[in-house]
């Protein structure tokens, strides 16, 4: 990958791996799970909105309102959702490493969805290894809360997210350059805001008691941690394989662990430290692996 490609995904991945810092922040200032999201998300709707009436307006194709109600519920509703609740289980490092199996359940899926992103041995390998992290994890009972963690109900929450992810890359790869990215995120966030809102309301009620520091929260989480990084892993999927997108979770786990222990205090306890060096090294071992079929292919 060339030097623009990284710094896309590296900006991508600090606002995917900061937004749970913010998440677990937006907590301590009594912000509900439902009321997080769903104005996260409203307002990454009107960013979008108001990029497309200024490129201009139309109805979307017929395929792009199919990939885009697709994208809505694996790619956003049900990872936004869960994490939320994840968040509130486990700390910021912990439910951040879990992000580095995306590339593995991506390419997973890639297999039998693309043509040309079949799993090798080298990938089988990394996949038994990242998971093998999971279990050190699991294990381990290490939460990076201390006794107030549930790291079990934190990973089940995680791990399903990470399959919906997975599956959104591949079947986003397999329509890629046949839609506009801007076009996708905003159905995305729209289809989705019209379903969280609701959820909000039912749930935990008009949110009136909400601080400045609340907000500020939630529109940093609004725009660096919703609208800018899905616009970029769109953009991304136009020209690259699925899979290879799919390493910016490589980087949000460090970015969640970092940020976590400098901002929130969190613990890096011994089982987070085996456990993620394991799911890191089953990411490495994949990306080398589908490097090297590349290299072969083009000989």
């Amino acid at each position: 990958m060339n030097r623009s490609t990284w710094a896309v995904l590296i900006v991508a991945a600090v606002g995917w791996g900061t937004g749970g810092i913010a998440v677990r922040a937006a907590f301590g200032e009594g912000i509900g799970p439902w009321t997080l999201v769903a104005l996260r998300v409203g307002i990454a709707t009107l960013l979008v909105i108001a990029l497309l009436a200024f490129k201009g307006l139309h109805i979307p194709d017929r395929l792009t309102l199919k990939v885009g109600v697709v994208m809505a519920i694996t790619n956003l509703l049900i990872p936004y959702i869960l994490f939320t609740f994840a968040y509130n289980e486990a700390s910021a490092g912990f439910v951040g490493l879990f992000a580095a199996l995306i590339p593995l359940a991506t390419a997973i899926y890639a297999h039998f969805m693309l043509t040309n992103e079949r799993l090798t041995r080298g990938k089988l390998i990394g996949l038994f290894i990242g998971f093998s992290g999971v279990a050190a994890l699991l294990i381990s009972g290490d939460s990076g809360l201390g006794e107030d963690g549930r790291p079990l109900i934190a990973a089940v929450l995680a791990l399903i997210s990470v399959v919906a992810i997975g599956y959104a890359g591949a079947y986003a790869k397999r329509y890629a350059g046949r839609y506009d990215p801007i076009e996708i995120t905003g159905i995305q966030f729209g289809m989705s805001t019209v379903v969280l809102i609701p959820a909000m309301l039912v749930f935990e009620g008009i949110p009136h008691s909400l601080t400045a520091p609340g907000w500020e929260l939630i529109l940093y989480m609004a725009v660096a941690s919703t609208f800018l990084p899905f616009y970029l892993y769109y953009r991304l999927l136009e020209s690259m394989p699925a899979t290879t997108v799919s390493l910016v979770g490589y980087l949000v786990p460090l970015v969640s662990l970092v940020g976590g222990v400098v901002f929130l205090g969190e613990h890096i306890e011994t089982g987070i430290v085996i456990g993620g060096a394991l799911i890191l090294a089953g990411m490495v071992i994949t990306d080398r692996a589908g490097r090297t079929r590349t290299t072969a292919m083009s000989e």
